[in-house]
């Protein structure tokens, strides 16, 4: 039964028995229990329907620093008796970090809490904050009505209201609009801010119908924009993604708010559609978040309240911003690009040989090998089975890769099992580096039985794990790595510790997998220690993003090249180290459908290398649904394809028209090469995701803000996948303007922004691009390698409307830096431009040469699309461009033709050497 806030009984009394003067305590009692039953289901704050707390009120301000920033003293208001004390006094600092972001920050004014540590997570410092147990003058003149913190370069204004309880809200200077609004409400009784031991609890409001919400993960949803009506859970759990909407691997307390335009005459109504921004809660504690559509509550079990809010306003900007502060995502290597296979269950090495050779015998391309723990010793990391997958067979399997211009990867797990003969147990034994709980390394369970799990957090811990990786990649040289298992994962459950109960089962139950579970089922207690005396209670959202960073940093020393890491259990900020997959997932329709919603948010969350299991990961999937999640699948990111042991195999040679669309679908990705790798090279630089929702590039079209089932990768080619069994026909939403399909040049779409019914082809899903987008493509290839060795070809898209641009980055794909100031790498940009309304010109110029020379990489073909029907070639001229010498290029052929409501023309047999500038002319005529 629910504890019952019965301490005062006239207000018991009034509910229960409004009209009686004299109620004996028992009956008193009686109601109390019946309003047990009354409101368990229905009150999620306090106990049973008591207010979690009464606020504060602003006792003290001041302007510090040069940017005007500001720290408040704020004072209790009075205390409540639902989880735990109220921390008597809080110190509220603001400061404007740069232009672009706020920072709010509130914390015990006379004692420390836990925050990351800026070792973790590095991040600017704080503006001034007061120092701890400072005493304040009882005959200082009381604080101003409002304070504001605001610089004439920024957009963003942060207001202090000294109401009681105090508020806050920030807004954007430029449309009057409110991005965050912690005023308390009479009509929402949880507003206030609350701050206790174990409990924080921050609320903004929010406009409904107006503001649009996303991100705010690990679940697994139906729709990309999040609905109404929820409540997000944040503690990562060995939860399978199949299960919607509870808390996963991952931890990530950001969202993005796009807004719809405002109506009306009123302060807001110069806020137009599309205008966004961010909000990060950087906090690593469990917690809830409640979302109503009007407003969202935080719910949080300790650390200290860390609130950024980021500006735009393009939504792609806010990302930009975000990552900005919190880590680029790393530079992935061009392999990794390419098609991957792996699967829980290949018994032997003969069986990775037996799908090595089937990809190549059906011609699919396949670029890395992978193996899950069955090339393990009895599961124990950096072993290998002596009878199934022996070392000198492994040795000559992977040289065979590697010679074919192929990688393998291979899985880790972080529990270490406890054995005496085990030469990695005896050297984590000797270095003191696991996880203690009552003064002991603290026993799990995983696969291998009995572990003891790494500490991160140590620095001892981060050496033994990389010597670990170097000395296993002196026995088999695996080219990436990839950690699972580290939410973390245990198959036992420890009671509560004696010694602190309210770590282990805290007074404010998070709703941990949908019943508000124990925080320490399948997991480690939360009770256990971490170096430096961190708790597990603390840190526990942080174990995966720590294993990420150490892991690759480890192969970086390894390898000496640019490292690749999968991890499933991430953070804020574990982009700069990791990719990431959905997790395990079932081969079903509807998995295969959120997929796409995951993957798009992992996006906002600076993890843009991610992907889904393709074909589904448990239970058996079916040839029609393997074939149409390929289509999708090719376009994800990171494509993988992935099964449980005990399902059905699903390589994709395994069924004949799998296997032809694959070659189909495939054969395009490897065509798309170079545009997938520029934009994990403006990933890397600027934070922007891979795979992006269509209102990053139509923030305008109010249309795009609920789609779920398409998405673009870059700025301009958009994937609409056929999701559903047995369809004959898709609906794709178009915005605005022209659209090419990548399958078929012939029928193009134009758009006022509008949906299309089309019909489902059964070989590959509808992929187009979008007019003013140039396009540098190579040819279909078996791998990564053989695909570099192909001549470019230039997709150009031109629009009447828009700047036709694009660029394609090159470098060798596995140097540990990417586009470093005298690195050896090459970025070519490339316009187009219509003259006088009949002479088109399509050129380039290159940033750093020398390395696109040195590879003689030429383009041999100039595709132009959406040129106006009737048209004609009168001419053309081709010319390079040497400084300031042009010089011109002949031998070339130049064709056109009609395709649908526009003309195609063709420039083929070009020798252009693609780190030259070019300038082509050509005219046309009616």
């Amino acid at each position: 039964m629910a504890k019952v806030c019965c301490s005062s009984i006239s207000r018991w009394k009034a509910v229960c028995f409004p009209c009686a003067n004299n109620l004996v305590l028992s009956l008193v009692l009686w109601c109390c229990m019946i309003l047990v039953l009354v409101t368990k289901s229905t009150a999620s704050d306090g106990e049973a329907g008591c207010p979690s707390g009464h606020g504060y009120v602003v006792q003290l301000v001041e302007q510090v620093g040069s940017s005007g920033g500001l720290t408040a003293l704020l004072r209790l208001i009075r205390e409540s008796s639902s989880y735990g004390y109220d921390i008597q006094l809080l110190n509220l600092t603001v400061s404007l970090e740069n232009d672009h972001r706020l920072r709010i920050r509130i914390t015990d004014a006379n004692n420390s809490r836990w925050e990351i540590p800026q070792e973790i997570l590095p991040r600017p410092a704080s503006g001034a904050a007061r120092p701890h147990g400072v005493s304040v003058n009882p005959n200082r003149p009381p604080p101003p009505f409002k304070t504001v913190v605001s610089h004439p370069n920024s957009d963003l204004i942060f207001t202090l209201h000294n109401t009681t309880p105090f508020g806050f809200s920030v807004t954007r200077r430029s449309s009057g609009d409110v991005l965050f609004d912690a005023s308390p409400s009479p009509q929402a009784a949880f507003s206030v801010c609350v701050f206790k031991d174990q409990f924080l609890q921050l609320s903004s409001s929010l406009p409904a119908g107006r503001s649009n919400l996303y991100g705010l993960g690990e679940h697994t949803k139906p729709t990309f924009r999040l609905e109404e009506g929820q409540t997000l859970t944040l503690w990562n759990s060995d939860t399978a993604s199949s299960n919607l909407n509870l808390n996963l691997y991952g931890s990530h307390p950001f969202y993005l708010d796009v807004r719809s335009p405002a109506a009306g005459k009123g302060a807001t109504a110069r806020a137009a559609a599309g205008s966004a921004h961010g909000v990060l809660f950087l906090n690593s504690n469990g917690m809830d978040i409640d979302y109503t559509g009007d407003r969202i509550t935080y719910k949080v079990i300790g650390g200290i309240v860390d609130l950024y809010i980021l500006d735009g306003p393009r939504p792609e900007q806010v990302i930009e911003r975000y990552t900005e502060l919190i880590g680029r995502p790393a530079a992935m290597p061009y392999w990794s690009l390419g098609f991957h296979q792996c699967r829980w269950g290949y018994h032997d090495i003969h069986e990775l040989e037996s799908v090595v050779a089937g990809y190549a015998k059906a011609n699919i391309p396949l670029d890395v090998m992978w193996t899950d723990i069955d090339y393990m010793d009895e599961f124990k990391d950096f072993t290998l089975d002596p009878v199934n997958f022996p070392l000198d067979k492994m040795q000559l399997f992977v040289e065979n890769l590697h010679n074919n211009g192929q990688r393998y990867v291979i899985i880790l797990d972080p529990g270490i099992n406890v054995n005496r003969t085990y030469e990695t147990f005896i050297r984590g034994m000797q270095a003191d580096i696991f996880i203690e709980r009552d003064g002991a390394p603290y026993l799990g369970v995983v696969w291998p039985g009995p572990v003891y799990f790494p500490d991160f957090v140590n620095p001892a811990a981060v050496n033994f794990w990389s010597n670990e990786i170097i000395r296993f990649r002196e026995l088999l040289p695996v080219d990436g790595l990839w950690i699972d298992m580290n939410e973390i994962s245990n198959f036992n459950t420890s009671p509560p510790s004696s010694s602190s109960k309210t770590l282990d089962n805290p007074p404010y139950e998070i709703n941990n997998s949908g019943f508000r579970g124990p925080i320490n089922d399948k997991t480690v207690p939360a009770t256990a220690v971490h170096f430096s005396n961190i708790t597990e209670y603390n840190a526990h959202n942080l174990y995966g993003y720590l294993e990420a960073r150490a892991t690759h940093a480890a192969l970086i020393k390894a390898t000496g090249e640019r490292p690749f890491v999968l991890s499933r259990s991430t953070f804020v900020g574990s982009g700069k180290y990791t990719a990431h997959w959905t997790g395990d997932i079932s081969a079903t329709w509807a998995d295969l459908t959120y997929s796409i919603p995951t993957i798009l948010s992992f996006g906002l969350f600076g993890i843009p290398m991610v992907g889904a299991d393709i074909c589904g990961f448990n239970g058996n999937t079916s040839e029609e649904l393997c074939r149409r999640w390929i289509q999708l699948g090719a376009f994800y990111p990171f494509a993988r394809n992935h099964a449980s042991i005990g399902t059905l195999y699903h390589e994709l040679y395994r069924w004949e028209s799998v296997a032809a669309s694959s070659r189909k679908v495939l054969g395009l990705r490897y065509r798309l090469l170079p545009y997938l790798y520029t934009l994990m090279f403006e990933a890397h630089k600027a934070g922007v995701p891979i795979a992006r929702p269509l209102l990053f590039s139509f923030p305008e079209d109010i249309n795009t803000y609920r789609i779920n089932s398409q998405f673009l990768l870059g700025r301009g080619v958009m994937v609409s996948p056929i999701l559903q069994q047995g369809a004959t026909t898709v609906n794709v939403y178009f915005p605005a303007g022209n659209w090419f399909d990548l399958f078929n040049y012939s029928d193009p779409i134009s758009s006022r922004g509008n949906p299309v019914t089309l019909v489902a082809p059964p070989d590959h899903p509808y992929v187009h691009v979008h007019e003013g987008n140039i396009l540098a493509m190579q040819g279909e290839a078996l791998t990564t390698v053989a695909a570099r060795k192909t001549p470019f070809q230039l997709l150009v898209v031109m629009s009447r409307s828009l700047n036709n641009t694009g660029q394609v980055f090159l470098d060798d794909g596995v140097q540990p830096q990417m586009g470093n100031r005298g690195g050896m790498w090459s970025l070519v940009k490339f316009y187009g431009d219509t003259l006088q309304s009949n002479m088109v010109v399509i050129g380039s110029w290159v940033i750093n040469r020398q390395y696109a020379l040195s590879q003689r990489w030429i383009i041999e073909k100039i595709a132009i699309l959406g040129l106006e029907k009737g048209r004609k070639v009168k001419g053309y001229r081709m010319q390079r461009i040497i400084g300031r010498r042009r010089r011109g290029v002949f031998g070339m052929f130049i064709s056109s033709a009609c395709q649908g409501p526009f003309e195609t023309v063709e420039v083929s047999g070009l020798k252009q050497l693609i780190g030259e500038d070019f300038r082509l002319e050509v005219e046309l005529e009616y």
